[in-house]
C-alpha cells in the first residue's frame, strides 16, 4: 500500500479545530482545485459538421496527434498514435466503439483507450464538450 502525502500540508493542530485552522485549510485546498480545475486546456479540434455519426478524423495540434470520433452521436478523443509502431489511429476505422489503427490492425476502445487484445495497452483518452458547435478536447 502507498500512501501519498498532500500537495498542501494541514496546519499543525494542538487542539482540535484550533482557531478554525483546520477548516480554513481545508477551504483552501478546495478552493486551489476549483482554480485549477477551471484553468483545463479545453481546445477547439473540429466542428461538428466535420465529423458524422460513425466517423473517426484525425486533429494535429503542434507535435500531438488526436483521434476524435463520433459514435452513435456520442464524441470521443483519444491519442491519435498507436503505441505498437506509432500508426495514425485517426487515420483508421471506425467500429463500433473501437478504433483500428491502420498499419497494423490493433484496435482501441474509444472510451476506455484499451487494446482489444490487451487491456494493459492504452492510449490516452480526453474529454470532449460541444460549445455551439464546435468540439473542445481537454488535452494536457
Amino acid at each position: 500500500m502507498t500512501i501519498t502525502r498532500p500537495r498542501t500540508p494541514l496546519p499543525p493542530r494542538t487542539a482540535p479545530y484550533e482557531k478554525g485552522a483546520l477548516v480554513q485549510a481545508c477551504f483552501h485546498r478546495v478552493q486551489a482545485a476549483i482554480v485549477n480545475w477551471s484553468l483545463m486546456a479545453w481546445t477547439k479540434l473540429a466542428r461538428i459538421a466535420e465529423l458524422p455519426v460513425g466517423t473517426v478524423m484525425e486533429v494535429e495540434r503542434g507535435d500531438d496527434l488526436v483521434a476524435v470520433c463520433n459514435v452513435g452521436g456520442e464524441l470521443r478523443a483519444m491519442d491519435g498514435r498507436c503505441p505498437h509502431h506509432g500508426g495514425p489511429l485517426g487515420e483508421g476505422v471506425l467500429n463500433g466503439g473501437q478504433v483500428t489503427c491502420p498499419w497494423h490492425m490493433w484496435e482501441f476502445d474509444s472510451l476506455t483507450g484499451e487494446c482489444g487484445f490487451n487491456p494493459r495497452v492504452k492510449v490516452a483518452v480526453y474529454p470532449v464538450r460541444v460549445e455551439g458547435a464546435d468540439i473542445l478536447v481537454d488535452l494536457p
